[in-house]
């Protein structure tokens, strides 16, 4: 089975670097409200991603093309935020949660738009100086807030966490998460602290949720995961020790070693569900 993540947009190449150019009629715009973005609804109801364009839009905001953010590139196409943008000026068009992009198609597009929202949240709270509470000031240069007063500098947030399959001979540790909507299996997870290297993490993360000692910790994969503003970085590793778990019920409803055949088949496009696949296929063993 083909295992793709939502970065895996080939052959189309994602250009993330700051070299702003003004947006020309065919440019996508990015708009955002929450955690929902504005997208056109698909009278044939295939979920598929559109987007407006700025021509769609230069008959009803005369200033929309001096009104904007740039944010990336993806071929040739730019892609633009504009905030605040209100929907009712074009009606196909509507706020939907951020979630549908997962299986909304084509998957470039999702990619986009999943990492548009990522910069919209970084820059909706990064207006005014966390030093002085002076107003910032984008860079022309590169992708960075300054405040003119007191010169502190701030730049995309990204917060380093670690995906972690702990592996008990033909076993894999599974759990689901406690108190959220997602419901399916996932694996150890947490994000890591400050002066931590990443090892200690997975060992800290590991014992702290389920009460296990781990060892031969290693590096699988890594994956920019924008819906929660985090790089991810999936590590196997052995069980080294008793295999009795200790739930921490403030993060997990529950725990449990799977073998190959009673892990779940279907694919997604996360690194969680890649490693599990790996797994599941053999690919990955003690």
């Amino acid at each position: 089975m083909e295992i793709i993540m939502i970065q895996d947009i080939e052959p189309h190449i994602y250009k993330n670097e700051y070299r702003p150019v003004p947006p020309g009629k065919d440019a996508l715009i990015l708009a955002y409200k929450g955690r929902k973005i504005l997208l056109k609804d698909d009278p044939e109801g295939v979920p598929r991603i559109l987007y407006p364009t700025f021509s769609e839009l230069e008959a009803y905001v005369p200033d929309i093309y001096s009104t904007y953010t740039y944010l990336f590139t993806i071929d040739s196409c730019h892609y633009y935020l504009v905030p605040e943008f209100d929907e009712t000026l074009l009606p196909d068009y509507s706020y939907e949660e951020i979630s549908r992009l997962r299986t909304a198609l084509p998957m470039y597009r999702a990619f986009a738009g999943v990492t548009g929202m990522q910069l919209n949240n970084w820059y909706s709270s990064r207006r005014f100086c966390g030093h002085c509470g002076q107003h910032l000031v984008h860079s022309d240069k590169e992708r960075m807030m300054y405040c003119p007063e007191c010169g502190c500098i701030e730049y995309p947030k990204i917060c380093p966490a670690v995906i972690v399959g702990v592996i008990n001979k033909d076993r894999l540790l599974v759990s689901k998460y406690a108190g959220r909507s997602y419901k399916n299996y996932a694996l150890i997870a947490g994000f890591n602290e400050i002066g931590e290297p990443i090892e200690d993490t997975v060992r800290r993360e590991v014992m702290e949720e389920v009460g296990l000692k781990v060892k031969n910790i290693r590096f699988y994969k890594s994956q920019p995961w924008s819906f929660s503003d985090t790089l991810l970085m999936g590590f196997f590793c052995e069980l080294d020790g008793s295999e009795d778990i200790t739930l921490d019920e403030t993060e997990l409803s529950m725990a449990a070693w799977l073998t190959r055949d009673e892990l779940p088949g279907e694919a997604d496009i996360s690194l969680t569900r890649e490693m599990m696949q790996q797994f599941k296929s053999g690919a990955i063993h003690v």
